[in-house]
């Protein structure tokens, strides 16, 4: 082992060892840590990092048959992933973690020849939500299992915060038992603070260790998935990113709407096909979500009806005062994709979720006047402990994962 491979151990050891466990993302139980190539890609600041080194440790601690790295090291600036693959392969490392894995040329190809090359070692990396699997570079659908790693959930930010351990429920736990899991919460937490709280900084799990600096870390990280994770993995040129930063900074401003595409092209000095490409980067990078019309909805994924960010936090951080029911309807649109439920925007009512259930989003006092007598329908009331009848707390979509 040359010298810097010597050092990158001594870095994956001490960084193993210091990796805190007392806490575990929901997702980290549902991986299939057996497969041979697992990847695990999610929007910056979500916590990818801390599954990688959490799973090396419990399995492993110290052993040297596993190895965390990081491909945005400045070794492969001049070695090859592959280079790195043989070394470890004669070092007997049989477990690779790895971090960044977009940052290197043609990643797609390097996993693939890891797993292909090596199949005595399991491979579990780690990249940007921006990642395309499908790029035409490298098929590793075949050989992968791929999972999305999303901010914290509302109940896994009490967990976190350790003040409530609870089971993730279904939606339709929601919609058929909510009076008793609401009461269930209630009396053991004071629940409205904590969840005024989660909207404006809970999120992203750092927020333990920026404290006064949260909002300017989830500026950064939106910098750096733009400025860096966006050229890492397509052909982009720095006007390119320019314009999408001032997209992201228009859509903020005016979240939730119901688009002038045209408009906004004009705005960006851009055409319609490189806007709806800075549309959809947007997006799969976490930083906003798009809402098609259940109309048509095929049709109108290139004309979303509206427009949110991501998520509250990230609202907070890039909207000076942002609007309490588009926090309420960010909030309620980011819990339930997060779960692979499909929300689109309803006729009547706010929302339409897996072409069965109608909700309305709203605050004190929120009615069924707009969706009286059509079956199915609820409301997702703000500022509610407990529900009753289809009236749903808000707060308790944030336990669907």
């Amino acid at each position: 082992m040359d010298d810097e491979l010597a050092r990158m151990r001594l870095i994956s050891n001490r960084l193993i060892d210091e990796t805190p466990t007392l806490f575990h993302r929901s997702l980290y139980r549902l991986i299939d840590w057996e497969n041979r190539l697992v990847c695990i890609k999610g929007a910056r600041g979500t916590g990818k990092t801390t599954i990688l080194r959490q799973r090396a440790k419990e399995r492993f601690g110290l052993d040297p048959c596993a190895f965390y790295v990081s491909f945005d090291h400045y070794w492969f600036k001049t070695h090859s992933p592959l280079e790195f693959a043989e070394e470890m392969h004669k070092l007997g490392v049989t477990h690779l973690f790895v971090d960044e894995v977009h940052h290197v040329e043609h990643w797609q190809t390097a996993v693939k020849n890891f797993h292909d090359f090596y199949p005595e070692m399991s491979v579990v990396y780690s990249g940007s939500s921006i990642l395309k699997m499908d790029n035409r570079e490298g098929d590793l659908s075949r050989r992968q299992i791929a999972y999305t790693l999303s901010g914290l959930s509302f109940r896994e930010f009490l967990a976190y915060e350790g003040v409530l351990d609870a089971k993730p429920v279904s939606l339709e736990q929601l919609a058929t038992e909510h009076v008793q899991l609401a009461m269930d919460i209630t009396k053991k937490v004071r629940i409205l603070p904590l969840f005024d709280r989660y909207l404006s900084m809970g999120y992203y799990p750092f927020y333990k260790t920026e404290h006064s600096g949260y909002y300017e870390r989830v500026t950064e990280t939106v910098e750096k998935a733009l400025d860096s994770d966006y050229p890492a993995m397509e052909e982009v040129t720095p006007a390119t990113i320019r314009k999408t930063k001032k997209m992201l900074a228009v859509l903020a401003a005016s979240c939730p709407q119901q688009p002038n595409m045209s408009a906004l092209y004009r705005e960006l000095e851009t055409d319609r096909n490189q806007g709806l490409k800075m549309l959809s980067v947007l997006e799969r990078a976490g930083l906003i979500a798009l809402v098609p019309s259940g109309k048509n909805s095929l049709k109108n994924l290139s004309r979303p009806e509206k427009i949110f960010c991501d998520n509250p936090n990230l609202m907070h951080a890039l909207v000076s005062r942002p609007d309490r029911g588009t926090i309420r309807e960010t909030f309620f649109v980011n819990q339930l994709r997060a779960t692979g439920h499909a929300v689109v925007c309803a006729d009547r009512g706010d929302f339409n979720v897996d072409g069965r259930l109608l909700f309305e989003v709203g605050g004190p006092g929120k009615g069924f006047s707009q969706i009286k007598d059509i079956p199915e329908s609820f409301v997702a009331d703000d500022d509610l402990e407990t529900g009753f009848g289809n009236k749903i707390p808000l707060w308790l979509f944030g336990f669907l994962y």
